[in-house]
């Protein structure tokens, strides 16, 4: 028996980063799902989310994206993004076909389950929650701010993040990380990808309980900017640690050595750049490095 048919992974996160790591696992098919954060509010996902509702589904459709292999018209149409001028401009249809599926079935999972089948996508992708949220955050000097980009924005350090309002996790979701083998979080933003789905409190602690699962924190490959840019990498390992209610991060996967933090975590040291992107991680070298952690 293959690895890829014995083993479940399960990969937390948004946009990019999320589906460039689901791209890497595309050989687990059913057994690696993507668990994808929804509380974005900018470009077309937050023009869309600010007329019809409903959750974000930008970062949903980034990771579809990053795992079409044939190209199709069904494909062409899902990654065409509208330019000129108009209301139209600047939307990105596949977020429009997802809002119209949602509109048509009967709760959101049901309208990525149709959009994976129009194109033929075996990994499992999951919103993190099914009910509309948003982030907020709490600065240093006491000012809440509400919003993904405001977020984003802060010029102040961050106190805490919550959700407003409180929304349960995805119930797929928290049975996909109950059975998994690895639990992955990153890369991505560390503030508005891979933190979101950790706040909830159902999606936490069904990591904090599945004590047999790797959990396996991946770095970014490049700087971010703003109050996550601000934040050391202990400071984030040690705020994912606190929103898992203290269960213990397994790896921390990254290119460069961190001797200061060695003492207290299990990092592992790979080469994982693109060799033309360097600020990018290359799929084959992601998807060995998590094998190698298997």
């Amino acid at each position: 028996m293959s690895i890829y048919s014995s083993k479940k992974i399960v990969a937390i996160g948004g946009g990019h980063g999320l589906g460039r790591m689901l791209a890497a696992l595309k050989e687990f098919g059913e057994n690696a799902t993507g668990i994808v954060a929804t509380t974005d509010n900018g470009g077309s996902t937050g023009r869309i989310r600010e007329c019809q509702g409903g959750i974000a589904w930008g970062d949903t459709r980034n990771c579809i994206n990053q795992l079409i292999t044939d190209p199709s018209i069904g494909s062409m149409m899902f990654e065409y993004r509208f330019k000129g001028s108009g209301d139209l401009n600047g939307h990105n249809l596949g977020n429009l076909m997802l809002t119209a599926l949602d509109n048509l079935s009967v709760r959101p999972l049901e309208a990525i389950h149709l959009i994976r089948k129009l194109l033929a996508v075996d990994v499992n992708i999951i919103p993190m929650s099914e009910h509309p949220s948003d982030l907020t955050a709490l600065s240093v000097d006491g000012k809440w701010v509400t919003g993904e980009t405001s977020v984003d924005e802060m010029e102040q350090d961050l106190q805490r993040l919550d959700l407003d309002p409180v929304v349960p996790a995805t119930k797929e979701a928290v049975e996909a990380i109950a059975q998994a083998d690895c639990i992955i979080l990153g890369p991505g933003s560390f503030l508005t990808s891979i933190m979101p789905p950790l706040l909830l409190a159902d999606l936490s602690q069904a990591i904090c309980q599945n004590q047999t699962a790797k959990v396996v924190f991946v770095e970014n490959l490049s700087p971010e900017y703003g109050p996550a840019g601000r934040m050391t990498l202990e400071q984030k390992l040690l705020w994912c640690e606190r929103a898992l209610q203290g269960r213990k991060l397994d790896v921390i996967l990254g290119e460069e050595a961190h001797s200061d933090i060695c003492n207290q975590w299990n990092c592992v040291t790979l080469p994982l750049a693109s060799p033309n992107r360097d600020w990018r991680h290359d799929r084959v070298k992601l998807k060995h490095a998590i094998e190698s952690l298997l």
